[in-house]
């Protein structure tokens, strides 16, 4: 039976615990019970803390472990569910990570858990995700991560990590067909009345516009853009209002924001759309009237390729119905 240790730290989103946990401990139980056949546990699971006393979590709930860190040196994986992106992981808990993932162990986190992950230095020039939200600082921090914030799971082989905090179920979904098979994987899904088919957190991802950046010229820029994302704009405009000339403010816009200054605009007018087909009452190609667009087809190819939805599918999952 596989060891599987869920590491917590203070400040853990409880439901990043819960709910992997529950996933993993219903593997070869709940729907066997349900066709009246032999239970048959798949893994043996644990919550650990650095020293096995009791942590609060984010909003304050404590939780007493089963271990600590010590007691879990045999742990085939160990899952870091998230904390607050700002935590620091004790020397002794750094240690213990890396001498597990020496010793053969799986190593995965859940949204920013990979923050605590990263400080142990094993995803330096692997592929990783956390939530979407976070991504501008996670490459700030840890430039030497590829960081992939479009995925929902990453998978290097023996390390993983997850998106965003509910991506704590996929998670386990994704290493229970690894560990056991996808028909144990299915099962569990079918049982605990999950997806089986989340790849993505494209859709869910909101733009993030990057402004604490120190440059005053290219703020401006930003400030004049979102107010006239919908107006025919050039690369030339947007260089002679930050008084520029065309190379330099390419550059700089670049370094400030993480973007080129048509990509920029680009999210800018899709995060407008999103959130008018969200609203509804307009056709698409309304929508793409107000962004700025004059195309249609062009800018559904661009919405689909940003979002991982086509703006009719888009609609139908997240239009507010009342």
């Amino acid at each position: 039976m596989r060891k599987i240790t869920i590491f917590l730290t203070e400040n853990a989103m409880l439901s990043s615990l819960a709910i992997p946990l529950d996933v993993f401990k219903a593997a070869g139980v709940f729907w066997n019970m349900l066709y009246e056949k032999k239970t048959t546990p798949l893994f043996d699971v644990k919550i650990a803390t650095i020293d096995g006393k009791p942590v609060k979590t984010y909003f304050g709930h404590e939780l007493k472990p089963d271990i600590s860190i010590q007691d879990a040196d045999k742990s085939d994986t160990i899952i870091i569910p998230p904390s607050d992106a700002s935590d620091i992981l004790e020397p002794k808990a750094v240690s213990w990570l890396i001498e597990s993932y020496e010793k053969g162990a799986h190593i995965a986190s859940i949204c920013l858990g990979a923050f605590l992950l990263a400080q142990t230095g094993l995803l330096e020039n692997k592929t990783a995700t956390t939530h979407w939200g976070y991504m501008n600082r996670f490459r700030k921090q840890f430039p030497k991560i590829k960081l992939k914030p479009e995925k929902l799971i990453t998978d290097e082989g023996d390390i993983f990590t997850a998106g965003g905090a509910n991506a704590g179920g996929d998670l386990a979904l994704y290493l229970i067909a690894k560990y056991a098979g996808k028909e144990a994987a299915f099962q569990t899904a079918r049982i605990m009345v999950m997806d089986m088919d989340r790849k993505s957190q494209s859709p869910y991802l909101l733009f993030r516009f990057e402004k604490i950046h120190g440059d005053k010229d290219v703020l401006n820029v930003q400030n004049w853009l979102e107010k006239n994302f919908n107006n025919e704009v050039s690369v030339a405009l947007l260089a002679d209002k930050a008084g520029m000339s065309r190379r330099t403010f390419e550059r700089r816009f670049k370094k400030a924001t993480g973007d080129s200054p048509l990509q920029y605009l680009q999210r800018i007018r899709i995060e407008n759309a999103k959130q008018l087909l969200e609203r509804g009452g307009k056709t698409f190609d309304e929508i793409t009237y107000m962004v700025g667009y004059e195309d249609s087809s062009t800018f559904s190819r661009f919405f689909k390729k940003t979002t991982g939805l086509s703006p009719v599918l888009y609609k139908k999952k997240y239009s507010i119905k009342i």
